[in-house]
């Protein structure tokens, strides 16, 4: 791992502790929406966080609507789980975390819903920020979705 990766984001295995807090996010669903919003992770039992966004979408005919979704993080060895907020909680999927030569920790999962592939992948940036890219393709859905992760002061 090189040092701008441990300084900043530490072991992947410590990687959640590091998202405890309010972060403003970006996120493009290319040729669909745009949304803007706040997200927070707070501390749950164990090593758990509960995430939180909410913000306004908007739609590309214009419509501007609130949106929200709840998942919780679960730390693990060399990375961590996100989990459905249901009753009971159901795997959405595993991230293993590996450094990489340009000082950011990434990693990448897919997750089958239905006949629809998420594909899923992680970045954990130097500078402090992360990005959240999931590629949905199936019978039932299309689309590319990228969000970008800034911390709030």
């Amino acid at each position: 791992m090189n040092e701008a990766t441990i300084d900043r984001w530490g072991e992947a295995s410590k990687v959640t502790q590091k998202l405890i807090g309010s972060w403003s996010f970006n996120r493009v669903i290319k040729g669909l929406a745009t949304m803007q919003g706040i997200a927070t992770f707070t501390p749950l039992m164990g090593d758990r966080l509960a995430y939180r966004e909410q913000g306004h979408l908007k739609l590309a005919n214009g419509t501007i609507v609130q949106a929200e979704r709840e998942y919780v993080f679960s730390s693990s060895d060399g990375g961590f789980s996100v989990f459905f907020k249901e009753n009971p909680p159901r795997l959405f999927h595993e991230i293993s975390l590996s450094a990489s030569s340009g000082g950011e920790l990434s990693g990448h999962a897919s997750h089958l819903c239905g006949r629809d592939e998420y594909r899923s992948a992680y970045r954990f940036l130097p500078d402090g920020t992360f990005v959240v890219r999931h590629v949905v393709s199936g019978p039932a859905k299309d689309y590319t979705m990228n969000t970008t992760y800034t911390p709030l002061a």
